[in-house]
């Protein structure tokens, strides 16, 4: 495979351990909600782990948003690049988390955990889900407060924001998880709009939210989503 090189332009640190990627020098075709492998060489190989682009598609500077995992071989060394640093991206973006592969619905949810928020970012910087659904709302889920990054993007987005934190209590979010909070009624009431099936489902985060989030829909009378069978329910695991 012939790996693109490209130079890193800023790397901003949220947290201690969340961090985000802006690289130059590459041009790549891809659609919103997808994602690539970035790689370093390490001792001697490259290694390479799948980031979402959190970039529109037009944008020609590449954003990746990423969390430390300690004792990983890549994500460290990520997280340590600076301003003119060499990276590479993989020439062949893929993932199927992408609106042309969302049937029409009047409600659009993007609902994520930590990371997971990346490729709905780049879905909310094109013009296709504006046009395509009456409403969208964005629900992003985080252990700590200050892992709600990216709200300044969101908040000037025409998007509903609702914001959920698990582990301490702060003003203005949801406490508890995701599937707790629609079985309850309380997601609805803090985007105000129901959950019917004229909703969509786009689910991105860590597999124990996908696969509890989607039972509880499926309860509700939802259906996962197939080509041959459309449905309500879009997932992809960021683990």
């Amino acid at each position: 495979m012939n790996w693109l090189e490209g130079t890193v332009v800023e790397n901003k640190h949220w947290t201690e351990t969340l961090f985000s990627l802006r690289v130059a020098g590459v041009k790549l075709s891809f659609e919103a909600g997808q994602f690539v492998r970035i790689a370093l060489d390490i001792d001697g190989q490259r290694v390479a782990r799948a980031f979402s682009f959190v970039n529109a598609p037009q944008d020609p500077t590449l954003e990746f948003y990423g969390v430390i995992v300690p004792q990983g071989p890549l994500s460290p060394r990520l997280a340590r690049l600076e301003s003119g640093d060499a990276l590479y991206v993989a020439p062949n973006p893929a993932g199927f988390l992408v609106l042309s592969e969302v049937p029409d619905a009047e409600t659009l949810w993007l609902v994520s955990t930590g990371t997971g928020l990346a490729p709905f970012l780049s879905i909310l910087r094109t013009e296709t889900p504006w046009r395509r659904f009456k409403n969208v709302v964005v629900v992003h889920a985080v252990r700590y407060a200050r892992e709600l990054v990216y709200r300044e993007v969101i908040e000037k987005m025409a998007a509903r924001y609702v914001t959920m934190v698990s582990r301490e209590t702060r003003s203005g979010s949801l406490a508890g998880r995701i599937p707790a909070a629609i079985k309850d009624g309380r997601l609805e009431a803090a985007a105000g709009l129901a959950i019917s099936a004229r909703s969509h489902f786009m689910l991105c985060g860590n597999p124990d939210m996908l696969k509890d989030t989607t039972a509880v829909l499926i309860e509700r009378g939802l259906r996962k989503h197939r080509r041959r069978a459309p449905g309500h329910i879009s997932v992809e695991s960021f683990w």
